[in-house]
């Protein structure tokens, strides 16, 4: 009886690693630092820069940019900004909310 219990505390014991820091994470009330304020239509159907900018400094490491709001004909055909344009216009064609409508037409589509 007693070599069992010395065997179960001479047994190594695993070191778990302590928790990752956790990232400070925003509510996400973007919307809010725009120009028109509220969400929806009011909101003008994406972020501004300053919005964008205040997520970015909320969530290092983030990519996100501003919409590309000019207009088709004077973008570059083959150019990142059309790219990024037509590609977004793909992924929200089935965006019928109000505010996804705004967006949809904040970005041309």
């Amino acid at each position: 009886m007693m070599e069992k219990e010395l065997k179960k505390n001479n047994m190594p014991t695993k070191k778990r690693k302590p928790p990752a820091p956790s990232k400070k994470k925003s509510l996400g009330y973007y919307a809010k630092v725009k120009k028109g304020g509220g969400t929806g239509k009011k909101a003008g159907g994406g972020m501004t820069a300053k919005g964008v900018a205040k997520y970015r400094r909320d969530n290092p490491g983030s990519k996100l940019k501003t919409a590309v709001t000019t207009p088709p004909s004077k973008l570059k055909k083959g150019s990142k900004a059309a790219k990024r344009r037509k590609s977004f216009c793909a992924r929200s064609k089935s965006w019928t909310s109000e505010r996804g409508r705004a967006a949809r037409r904040k970005w041309n589509c």
